[in-house]
């Protein structure tokens, strides 16, 4: 019986180059990310010696697309999306407009076709959201404000790429060397009522029936006790709704297991899901970064040396900068700007598929896909390090940069308390850092009781809501010391931090008790050796997990107060 064994062949070279050359990386303290890429380019058709699959490697790599998108969804909410829309909107439209310009004004330098430079541009405008995964997740930064915006922000990027990617096709003619005729025109119009009709319908699907349905299954299966079962049940899920999505409403694999996990994270189970489905998120991901090298051909740094520079320039330094300054055009830290330009200095998943769909249809020459590939590398490779540089780019910045200082301290109408603000707000109030799920309970319980508090929010949309409902709210960075000036920490009972982001905790304790040496300090954190890490620097009181978190916080603060009268 003869055996096609391509596929064993395949993941175990990619595995065992992957791990070997990962471990290499990290040995010289270079990102485990640079060794996946350099497993692909050994194994890929560019070297000597054993060539895997690249038809099952690129399946792979889209199941891994799949399941990391399908986790993300389990971590962003739609409030969560919903909260950044008036940054992450506007903001993802006018950058892939100003990169796609970028690509062709270069495509027009090199003598390309209109219809040429325009499918190059739009490759260079969409960066990955597997690869800002992978860079927010080893910094602990996907809960943060600053990453979800960058989350946000890189999904508004794929929906509009989903649109061209269906537009492409009718279009082609008029992007060629013929003008488009009536039945071009009449052909694009209907394509694009047929897909704005089929995008609507799967996310009313989703967030109509998806929402009731999915976490209802995942109960149902948990209650069996098997935990194979409801393992099973979360890959089923994630690679069988991405697959429907596709196959009936043309979405992408990577949008439809992202709104799998959005609906199912409305399951009390959710993070259960997301810490099983984690160890096949993990492997599959090293399979789509070691496809990304097996496509790489390294000649092009040879033939075309300049070309691949300039279109690294327009990836790293155009995009970011646009980025950048829309961010701070909407009033943001300038934390929040390098974040997400960090986040757009490369390209990935999207790129390629766009720039395969350009080259199928006589649009794109071939070096062209060969410099959009040399270029991802590059970028993909360059990225973790841009993410590195955030913060001492940032110290320097304003150590050295009256520019950077003014943009720190921008006048935000919403960055300090209004002056009519009640003297009970002032002074003996709760400082509460962060208005998500658990802020937003722990604000409930206080003015159920009519405890006074100001709320330090990141989000400056969420800031002016709260403003409209009548609350005390200030927004920024609580790391940052002016907010919490702002917010009048100096003769603040209680410093409470309802906040995932773990990383600046200890800085806003110690500016905390700088200020008020006799401050209480409440702390919340996911991770329990962070938990124990927190307890052991007395930090504060500190409470671990999400429900038990919460309940615990709103008793701890109420019985601080309960021997106050309400003001």
């Amino acid at each position: 019986m003869e055996h096609n064994l391509s596929l064993i062949s395949t993941i175990a070279a990619a595995f065992s180059a992957a791990l070997i050359l990962g471990f290499i990386a990290e040995r010289l303290k270079l990102p485990a990310l640079v060794g996946y890429l350099i497993a692909g380019i050994i194994i890929g058709p560019a070297s000597p010696g054993f060539v895997a699959d690249m038809h099952i490697a690129s399946q792979l790599s889209e199941i891994g697309v799949m399941l990391l998108m399908f986790g993300v969804g389990l971590h962003f909410s739609l409030n969560d999306l919903l909260s950044v829309r008036r940054i992450a909107v506007p903001g993802a439209v006018v950058q892939m407009g100003l990169a796609t310009a970028l690509g062709m004004l270069m495509a027009w330098s090199w003598g390309w076709p209109l219809g040429s430079g325009l499918i190059f541009g739009l490759s260079l405008s969409c960066a990955s959201t597997v690869v800002l995964l992978k860079a927010l997740e080893s910094r602990r930064a996907l809960s943060t404000m600053n990453g979800r915006i960058a989350v946000g922000w890189l999904v508004v990027e794929d929906l509009a790429t989903v649109m061209v990617l269906v537009l492409l096709p009718p279009l082609a003619g008029v992007l060629g060397s013929t003008s488009a005729d009536l039945t071009v025109t009449k052909s694009l119009w209907v394509t694009i009522g047929q897909t704005l009709l089929q995008v609507s319908a799967f996310i009313v699907l989703m967030l109509v029936v998806g929402r009731r349905v999915l976490p209802w299954l995942l109960w149902q299966v948990a209650r069996t006790g098997s935990r194979e079962l409801f393992t099973l049940s979360v890959i089923a899920s994630a690679i069988g709704i991405a697959y429907g999505a596709s196959e009936l409403f043309s979405v992408s694999f990577a949008l439809g297991a992202f709104f799998a996990g959005m609906v199912m994270r409305e399951s009390k189970l959710s993070q259960r899901a997301a810490e099983d489905s984690l160890p096949l998120r993990d492997a599959f991901s090293v399979l789509f970064f070691v496809s990304v090298g097996m496509l790489f051909e390294p000649g092009i740094l040879i033939k075309l040396p300049l070309h691949v520079l300039g279109v690294v320039a327009i990836i790293i330094l155009g995009k970011s900068f646009a980025a950048a300054a829309l961010v701070i055009a909407f009033r943001y830290p300038l934390s929040t700007a390098l974040t997400v330009a960090a986040s757009l200095a490369q390209i990935g998943e999207f790129s390629f598929i766009l720039a395969g769909l350009g080259l199928s249809l006589g649009l794109l020459p071939t070096e062209g896909m060969s410099l959009i590939l040399a270029s991802a590398l590059i970028s993909i490779a360059l990225n973790p390090f841009l993410f590195a540089t955030i913060e001492p780019f940032r110290q320097w910045a304003l150590k050295h940069s009256e520019l950077a200082r003014v943009l720190e301290q921008r006048q935000d109408p919403y960055a300090e308390l209004p002056m009519s603000t009640e003297r009970k707000y002032l002074e003996g109030q709760v400082v509460l850092v962060g208005c998500g799920r658990v802020g937003r309970r722990i604000a409930k319980a206080l003015s159920e009781r009519g405890i006074p508090y100001v709320i330090a929010e990141q989000n400056r949309e969420l800031v002016e809501d709260l403003r409209k409902q009548g609350l005390a709210a200030v927004s920024g960075d609580a790391a940052d010391p002016v907010v919490l000036v702002q917010a009048h920490i100096a003769k603040a009972a209680m410093l409470v931090i309802a906040t995932p982001d773990s990383l600046n905790v200890r800085q806003m304790a110690d500016t905390a008790r700088t200020l008020n040496p006799n401050i209480e300090i409440v702390v919340r954190t996911h991770n329990e050796d962070e938990s124990l890490l927190l307890r052991n620097e007395r930090i504060g009181t500190v409470f671990y997990g999400e429900e038990e978190l919460a309940n615990g916080m709103v008793s701890h603060v109420l019985a601080r107060f309960n021997s106050q009268s309400p003001t």
